[in-house]
């Protein structure tokens, strides 16, 4: 089921981040992919900070990173859809094919599909492209190593 939204196609018209979230979460807790996790943050007061979102994806099956569940935490800017959310690595970038129908579960597949399938022209992380590039038993090695201390309870 593709989740769509109706988009203005001139720029200047507005759409608040915060109802397209609420859209988004609402359409993610009826369907999405099985053992991730994206939760919007709740504060200390209660409420709901609808542009920060705590998420889990797990390692892809059959790869180095299998049993591994990564946390990040997604800042969605108050320009969202038209800009996307940030997170510890700076993956997305505007400039380079960005959509605004793009979804939150869209950006977190993405995400996931990065730990397989790693962009060596556009590389994330330093260390590990060059450890990737120079040693691929160790990066293999730091990567199962990764996913065990990464395991629910450390059962790995």
């Amino acid at each position: 089921m593709a989740l769509r939204f109706k988009m203005a196609t001139d720029r200047a018209a507005h759409v608040d981040p915060v109802e397209r979230l609420k859209e988004e979460h609402k359409a993610w807790k009826h369907h999405h992919p099985q053992d991730f996790i994206a939760e919007p943050v709740k504060i200390e007061n209660g409420e709901i900070d609808w542009l920060t979102w705590n998420c889990v994806i797990p390692g892809p099956k059959k790869s180095l990173w299998e049993g591994g569940l990564y946390k990040l935490q997604l800042a969605f800017p108050q320009d969202y859809p038209f800009s996307p959310p940030k997170f510890s690595l700076s993956l997305i970038d505007k400039s380079k094919g960005w959509r605004p129908q793009t979804t939150t579960k869209e950006v977190l597949l993405g995400i996931q599909l990065l730990l397989t399938e790693p962009n060596f022209h556009d590389p994330a992380q330093a260390e590990a492209f060059v450890v990737y590039n120079q040693n691929r038993m160790e990066y293999e090695e730091r990567v199962k190593k990764q996913a065990k201390e990464m395991t629910p309870n450390g059962l790995g």
